[in-house]
């Protein structure tokens, strides 16, 4: 008698399986459903309750609407903000379709703020210039300040007009991959049933977010566990850059609420005990619109040097006050809300209490700029897992590079869900059968998620998993340095030991938080793993990898791409691929690297 047989197993067959239903995932699913592809979208929450409905100030696009842009701008920006960790066919590839992208999701109804003449609302943002750094622009695309919930329910009403499966709160245990190294599908937990699912697939689009809660503060919601990591590293596939993890500056204190960059964008300022706007010493040009990185580590060293506010003088304060009730009612209505519930302010009266924040997961599955998966071989360093692609947060195509500029990730999310549509499209031929999921991987997978099921160990999920993020916060935070990391790097393997006697009490398969919480740690295990091990190995500081022990960055020896193996028992193998330091087309010539100043 097979495991499986213990269990009720339920078979389809599609032409592609998306992962994940964020503003990537949709936005793959409407374009292969409009490509004539039978699609399913399994997700393990409801589409509109996917973390993108959390974004608010903007997505990027060099549309002029207000002042003078050009495309060319917004990738040198881009480049800049990945502090030259960024490959630059793909940065051109996505500033180039960021103005139709922009447009194409006006057409489908996503209700922009409007100027007085109609068009888009454009706010500045941290980063964003005009000529190559000379001045701030407005680029930021923004309906208020929601502009993810925006974009994300628009999406979904346009998924329903298609031929689309919805397969609502399905957990995915792993990757189906077969002897020749091809994804040929998936199998999924349905919660509210207890039944398993085996999807056989002729494309598998993994579009899970980030995996911000392996930290004890984040602005992630709890659903952002690094699942498409952790499926593609348990499949023996890598992940990149794992180690540039964002911290955005203005999370409330001390809840980690965010609130946006469009706060600043709008006029909004920094300043620590003193009263000081500190900004204008970091960064003398674009001051409170320096990038994130740049932003959080100066708040951190006011922090540090004892110029920070409150009795224990542990935050910074966020000043919307002058601003006036009017434009905050208008252009940040929800952080007026956000500010009064978290943290008990009144944002048209007084200052908010902030500090960074993780963010934002730079590194991700790695992909060519049509949402292949990469896996490197030594012959061809961009290798394509066939059957396999990967969009958004949980993807690295790298176009963030070491730290990614504000907008981009909502950008990130349509221009390549849209690419991997397309591509999807010319490969797949919905005429051909789908081909069978070899049975014994199936099996094994099943096997894995009944002996988890059934673990009777001494360390519940909730033990393991606050371990593993005070270990996170602490070792790998806006500041390390090899003695901080070194010690995280060996909590971190306690941990894999310490997992080994993980103790579920719940042992249904309806609505089993405590089974869920366990498939999601495993998958925040992992990638916290490979995210300490390849900044552990960097020595350099790069972006958002701020390195006490080596505080300059190394374009000679460091200037590449971290891949990162992961093995079952926690051991990491890491290798590197270079940075493409070239451009897609003729029209814009490659950025040399330079000092990255603001």
């Amino acid at each position: 008698m097979t495991i499986s047989n213990s269990y009720r197993v339920i078979r389809h067959e599609y032409d592609v399986v998306v992962v994940g239903a964020g503003g990537a995932g949709l936005r793959a699913t409407l374009g292969m459903g409009a490509a004539g592809l039978r699609t399913a979208y399994v997700t393990k929450v409801f589409p509109t309750r996917s973390h993108t409905v959390a974004a608010q100030g903007g997505i990027g696009a060099a549309l002029g609407n207000m002042e003078e842009d050009n495309w060319r701008w917004h990738m040198y920006d881009t480049v800049k903000g990945s502090d030259w960790l960024g490959d630059q066919d793909a940065i051109e590839f996505m500033c180039r379709e960021a103005e139709s992208a922009v447009k194409e999701l006006e057409h489908l109804g996503v209700p922009f703020s409007r100027t007085e003449d109609g068009r888009i609302y454009q706010r500045p943002f941290g980063g964003h210039t005009r000529e190559f750094g000379q001045a701030p622009v407005p680029r930021a695309c923004a309906a208020a300040d929601r502009t993810g919930h925006a974009i994300l329910h628009t999406l979904y009403q346009q998924c329903l007009k298609h031929k689309v499966s919805f397969y609502v709160e399905f957990f995915v245990l792993d990757l189906i991959m077969d002897e020749a190294g091809q994804c040929r599908g998936i199998v999924a937990w349905c919660l509210d049933d207890g039944t398993i699912h085996v999807f056989s697939a002729k494309m598998v689009v993994l579009a899970t977010g980030g995996y911000g809660r392996a930290f004890l503060s984040c602005t992630s919601a709890h659903s952002c566990t690094g699942d498409g990591g952790g499926l593609a590293m348990r499949a023996g596939l890598p992940t990149q850059d794992m180690e540039f993890v964002q911290f955005h500056p203005t999370g409330i204190y001390p809840a980690g609420c965010l609130l946006t960059e469009g706060c600043r964008g709008e006029g909004g300022y920094l300043t620590n005990a003193d009263g000081e706007r500190f900004m204008e010493r970091y960064a003398p040009t674009t001051k409170d619109l320096a990038s994130r990185d740049v932003v959080s580590r100066a708040m951190t060293i006011e922090i540090n040097e004892g110029r920070g506010c409150g009795p224990n003088k542990g935050h910074i304060m966020l000043h919307l006050e002058h601003l006036g009730a009017d434009l905050l009612h208008q252009r940040l209505p929800g952080i007026s809300e956000t500010a009064r519930v978290f943290a008990g302010v009144d944002v048209t009266r007084e200052p908010a209490p902030v500090l960074p924040t993780v963010h934002y997961n730079m590194g991700g599955v790695p992909t060519t700029i049509h949402g292949e998966v990469v896996s490197p071989t030594e012959d061809d360093p961009d290798h394509i897992v066939p059957g396999l692609m990967a969009v958004g947060e949980a993807a690295c195509v790298s176009v963030h590079g070491a730290n990614r500029l504000g907008t981009n990730s909502l950008l990130d999310l349509i221009v390549f869900g849209r690419a991997a549509a397309r591509r999807a499209a010319e490969q797949i031929d919905p005429e051909l059968p789908v081909p069978s999921a070899p049975e014994p991987v199936v099996e094994k997978i099943i096997a894995a998620f009944d002996k988890l099921r059934h673990a009777d160990g001494t360390y519940t999920v909730a033990q393991l998993r606050e371990r593993l993020q005070r270990t996170m916060q602490a070792h790998a935070s806006v500041f390390r340095n090899d003695t901080s990391l070194s010690e995280g790097c060996a909590k971190i393997r306690a941990l894999w030991k310490d997992s080994q006697q993980i103790a579920l009490r719940d042992r249904s398969l309806i609505w089993n938080s405590d089974l869920m919480e366990a498939l999601e740690y495993q998958n925040l295990l992992a990638n916290a793993t490979v995210t300490i091990e390849s900044a552990h190995a960097r020595h350099e500081s790069r972006g958002a990898h701020a390195h006490d022990d080596y505080p300059e960055r190394d374009d000679k020896d460091w200037m590449k791409h971290t891949i990162s193996y992961l093995d079952a028992e926690g051991g990491v193998r890491l290798t590197y691929r270079p940075v493409h330091l070239r451009t897609l087309t003729d029209d814009v010539e490659v950025f040399p690297p330079k000092k990255r100043v603001y």
